[in-house]
């Protein structure tokens, strides 16, 4: 009797969710944290200038500031809060982190995006553990959308159907909510798509680094 066929899941794209929401004090510390990132919006001109010249709908302290937990106390408190996640994330991941180096915060930095403004498709190369922590986010501001990373692999493969799960999606589209925290590995491809907000969204991005 030959034996029953069976479907594996190989390879698989894991994706790290949680919430500050329902912790103590959220609501003081968020609110000081939007108006932090308000603050670096309205005085950075080094990154307004940036944000310019590269086409980004708004204003990021991407190439501009590289300090921020040391800038501000209560972006120090959240690299607090991100540590103790990314450590999960690294375990859920199956890391050997027991030698050789460690995951450590590698840069941290705010995203103003206008109304209606996207961004990109894009990869964190010299990154582990990418991600973002949701400020300011209405239902109707763009979602996050990230790609299967195989898809410049599949030369001639069907589209998926449109009610096919989850997990064998090409796309997988999410709307992140005030609080929420998204991890993901580095070479995940993603971008925020347009969105129909009146208001901006306000987040802050982050990258662990193995060392």
């Amino acid at each position: 009797m030959k034996p029953m066929a069976v479907t594996r899941d190989l390879f698989v794209t894991r994706l790290y969710e949680a919430s500050l929401v329902s912790e103590a004090g959220f609501d003081d510390f968020n609110a000081e944290l939007e108006a932090a990132c308000r603050m670096l919006a309205a005085q950075d001109k080094a990154g307004r200038a940036w944000s310019r010249s590269n086409g980004y709908g708004g204003y990021t302290s991407y190439a501009s500031l590289d300090d921020l937990p040391s800038r501000a106390s209560v972006f120090a408190d959240l690299k607090r809060r991100l540590d103790r996640r990314a450590a999960e994330f690294a375990k859920a991941l199956a890391f050997d982190l027991r030698e050789g180096g460690r995951l450590k915060l590698d840069s941290l930095w705010v995203n103003v995006l206008r109304k209606g403004a996207p961004h990109s498709g894009h990869v964190h190369p010299a990154s582990v553990i990418s991600g973002t922590f949701y400020v300011v986010v209405s239902p109707r501001a763009g979602a996050l959308r990230l790609e299967d990373p195989r898809l410049p692999l599949m030369m001639a493969a069907p589209p998926r159907l449109s009610e096919a799960p989850e997990m064998l999606k090409t796309f997988v589209t999410l709307r992140p909510a005030p609080g929420g925290i998204l991890m993901w590995e580095s070479w995940l491809r993603h971008e925020v798509l347009v969105g129909a907000a009146r208001s901006e969204r306000i987040s802050v991005s982050f990258n662990y680094a193995w060392r």
